[in-house]
């Protein structure tokens, strides 16, 4: 390695002398200047702080294993560092085949981005999936792309058809008795994997991503795969799902931020990724196929017996439209679902005092443990959705959303023209003093009317992003996660005895390491 050794010494050599400038430069919110922005004369965007890049090698060699400054494996920390060191705003320019990243701390000037996009918001993502869709998989996709790594009028074509039924709340809560019945089978489960300290085993994550699949096939296709079956096999179908499913996303990082050779020839990772992106709609499509038979001969009692798909067959002559959506509906929402719970279990089991707080709710909610949940008990889960919004809050699983700007734009007082990307890091603004009361304390009562006398700006913390370009699945993710606590914690009391852990990026933020919760019934009341 003294090779390595040598250019790494002579990079961060270069990097020290060319961004000298950038590091002296004034972080924007220690300006003390009184004239309001419209009336000073706007800075140029090449005047914005941020790492200077080097000749040819521009700021991608910061990303890059060995001789890299930066861990491309750790955005969150990145994120931290950028805001520490440069203030406000910060810009990473010089990415060898990609738009300027510009990190923007300030929730006002994220307020007003959010606020001016036009109908069609450019949502920087994932481009290995827009090449997969649409020149890899062309003949598959069309140009039906999906919402998922799809802009512009596709987009907003597609996501109006299917929108609907998705995001009415109505309709999110007939499915309440599905996921229900779907998580007492995975609480069965965790009593069985159980060893002999009551603690789950250590790959407890993987648990967690079948019961997710489970959930997703049983709301989007009206089946069941079977993920949650004792005796899956490591070669079974489901665990396919998922391993290819997780690969896809976890190396996105990998293929958009270092040097993107994959964008010219096929590279090794690449061609895994398309691999695994070929498997996991194949597996899919098998699945999708056999609910759209079922559909043909089923007879429909209530609008309740229709899974998603069906709802948006019953006004969407074109069946390719309902195949895509549940693709990215599985796709995206394994692995976000997953992490996040894994996260929130995480802290409920290290917060004894809250999740007794969470308990005594639930008692009072469902004096009957074994009552069925429905929308109006969920509805009286206030402590619940606090402590979930406060997890997300804290431990943001999505980092941050972002915006490619279609217009030029003022943002602190820099002038940014269009075509640069603009990153919202919601796992920093989240905890920054200014738009957060106390935010370093972990106070889910900052979201419950009733007790809050904190502060907390609305555009400060968003997980699930905002406006035209939301989430699409944010109110099944949450019923979900919901109808998962409400069920576990009203039956169990959650403990972690072993050392902290660490929180790291794979794509979502979660903490990293062996999640061996132990699980104790709680006494009949």
């Amino acid at each position: 390695m003294p090779f390595a050794k040598k250019s790494s010494k002579l990079l961060k050599f270069l990097a020290r002398n060319w961004s000298q400038e950038a590091v002296t430069c004034p972080e924007p919110e220690k300006l003390t200047n009184p004239v309001p922005i419209q009336s000073q004369a706007l800075k140029p965007y090449s005047d914005i702080p941020g790492p200077r890049p080097i000749p040819i090698l521009g700021n991608t060699w910061r990303l890059l294993p060995v001789i890299g400054q930066y861990d491309i494996s750790d955005v969150a920390k990145l994120s931290s560092l950028f805001y520490q060191e440069y203030g406000k705003i910060v810009k990473l320019s010089g990415l060898v085949g990609r738009p300027d990243l510009l990190f923007v701390y300030d929730a006002d000037e994220i307020e007003k981005v959010y606020r001016q996009e036009g109908p069609t918001p450019f949502r920087p993502s994932m481009p290995c999936l827009v090449k997969y869709k649409s020149e890899v998989r062309k003949d598959f996709f069309g140009r039906e792309g999906g919402v998922v790594g799809v802009h512009g009028e596709p987009w907003k074509t597609f996501r109006t058809k299917v929108q609907k039924p998705i995001l009415q709340l109505h309709t999110v809560k007939k499915y309440v008795e599905p996921i229900e019945a779907v998580t007492n089978d995975f609480i069965q489960r965790m009593t069985e994997m159980q060893d002999d300290k009551g603690e789950m085993p250590a790959d407890f994550d993987n648990e967690i991503h079948k019961w997710a699949l489970e959930c997703i096939g049983r709301v989007s296709l009206d089946v069941r795969l079977g993920c949650l079956d004792a005796n899956l096999s490591q070669d079974s179908e489901a665990l396919k799902i998922i391993e290819a499913a997780k690969y896809a996303l976890r190396n996105i990082a990998i293929l958009e931020l270092r040097f993107p050779f994959w964008r010219y020839f096929p590279t090794s990772l690449w061609t895994r990724y398309v691999k695994n992106m070929d498997y996991f709609v194949e597996i899919c499509m098998k699945h999708i196929d056999a609910a759209m038979e079922r559909l043909k001969m089923k007879t429909v009692k209530s609008e309740k017996d229709l899974s998603l798909v069906e709802r948006i067959l019953a006004s969407e002559p074109d069946s390719k439209t309902a195949y895509i959506l549940a693709l990215d509906l599985i796709l995206v929402g394994i692995d976000t679902i997953s992490m996040a719970v894994c996260s929130i279990l995480y802290q409920l089991a290290t917060r004894p005092e809250q999740q007794e707080k969470l308990y005594q709710e639930l008692k009072r909610v469902l004096p009957d443990k074994h009552a069925p949940l429905t929308s109006e008990k969920l509805d009286q889960m206030v402590f619940l959705k606090a402590f979930v919004k406060e997890v997300f809050r804290m431990y943001s699983t999505v980092i941050g959303n972002g915006r490619t700007l279609q217009e030029d734009m003022v943002l602190l007082g820099y002038k940014v023209p269009k075509g640069v990307q603009v990153v919202f890091p919601t796992l920093v603004t989240g905890s920054i003093s200014e738009y957060v009361s106390e935010p370093k304390t972990f106070m889910p009562e900052r979201w419950m009317k009733s007790e809050s006398t904190s502060k907390i700006h609305p555009f400060a913390s968003l997980p699930y992003g905002y406006g035209a370009r939301m989430c699409l699945g944010r109110r099944f993710a949450d019923l979900e996660i919901q109808v998962l606590l409400a069920k576990l914690i009203r039956s169990y009391r959650l403990d972690y005895l072993h050392e902290p852990l660490e929180y790291k990026v794979t794509f979502m933020y979660a903490p990293d390491g062996s999640l061996k919760f132990k699980m104790s019934e709680r006494p009949d009341d």
